[in-house]
């Protein structure tokens, strides 16, 4: 958000207790957190000294924070929510509780990065990508699409993380790109083939180790690693299928503000900071290495140009959560 936003926002709570004995009290803003924790809490910490608008912090991950918020309806505490993936963000959407967003916030975002629904709207990005190790799988051997993962030749070759709402935003892209029965005869061929583990880190790191050749995660993962000592990733490297493959996925983070927000102005205003200026330069600034998702602000240069990834167009509030777990249990992957 702009300087001359929040100053906007600012002013107007300070008019609005202007009749009252004393200054007005500060807000307090409730926010369910399912992004990465030190990076919301860096996103709180700056928002407040901003604008003075303090924010409780509720953390947990994306699809245990949307059904809490579905199970609590209308008496949900909750002022804001934001994730790491769009399925969570959906599924929020599908049942109205999220008010819509100001215009200010959308128009920081290209279309691509806020629900077609203008209820939610992106605050950053993160890349699919096939993590291999070059030892076991040579460059000439890489597979051109995310699909190729169910044939035959990759049994025993590829890791991915079932458990996790990252691989099944995943799972959902390729369902909106590929449709169901493709999806379903995808997730059979992964079933046969895949070694299974508990979180990209895991599978990362046992590409690294050389226990598999190849596998399915998000980009900032090995990014993260590589910045750092590279201890679980200095053996391995990453693969974007571009082409507007499925396994080119773009998975938006969002943020919305609940309809039965008791401060829905100041609510308004955090979404609007994360979007905006202000908080896409702290997350460019971040050691998260997840892409910014408003054009004004470069993602961290560690990082390949966004617009080189070559991802799928797909709206992200059109993905399902709930029936790819479906599908996926159906696989017997879950």
């Amino acid at each position: 958000m702009s300087r001359g936003v929040i100053g906007l926002v600012v002013g107007a709570l300070l008019l609005a207790g202007c009749g009252s004995a004393g200054p007005p009290e500060p807000a307090t803003v409730t926010l369910y957190n399912a992004q990465h924790e030190d990076l919301a809490q860096e996103w709180v910490r700056d928002f407040t000294a901003r604008t003075g608008i303090r924010v409780e912090v509720r953390n947990g991950d994306d699809s245990e924070l949307a059904n809490q918020i579905v199970q609590e309806g209308q008496a949900s505490p909750a002022d804001v929510f934001i994730t790491e993936n769009s399925p969570a963000m959906s599924l929020v959407s599908d049942r109205g509780l999220f008010a819509p967003v100001e215009p200010a916030a959308l128009g920081q975002v290209p279309p691509q990065f806020r629900s077609a629904a203008n209820d939610w709207v992106g605050i950053a990005a993160r890349s699919t990508v096939l993590v291999y190790n070059p030892r076991l799988l040579p460059a000439d051997q890489l597979p051109r699409s995310i699909m190729d993962l169910a044939g035959p030749q990759w049994q025993g070759r590829v890791g991915f993380p079932p458990g996790g709402a990252d691989f099944q935003a995943i799972v959902s892209a390729v369902a909106a790109t590929r449709g169901e029965a493709a999806t379903g005869q995808w997730l059979q061929g992964l079933e046969t083939n895949g070694r299974l583990y508990q979180s990209n880190t895991a599978t990362m790191r046992a590409v690294n180790a050389g226990e598999i050749p190849a596998g399915i995660i998000y980009h900032y993962y090995w990014s993260k690693d590589r910045a750092e000592a590279g201890a679980n990733s200095a053996n391995a490297e990453l693969h974007y299928f571009g082409n507007q493959d499925p396994g080119a996925f773009l998975s938006t983070s969002g943020g919305g503000v609940l309809r039965s927000s008791d401060t829905p102005r100041e609510a308004q205003a955090l979404v609007a900071y994360l979007n905006g200026p202000d908080g896409q330069r702290v997350l460019a600034n971040s050691t998260a290495l997840e892409y910014t998702v408003n054009p004004a602000v470069p993602s961290n240069p560690r990082l390949p140009p966004i617009a080189q990834l070559g991802a799928p167009p797909i709206d992200p509030n059109a993905l399902d959560g709930p029936r790819t777990v479906q599908m996926m249990q159906q696989a017997g992957l879950l």
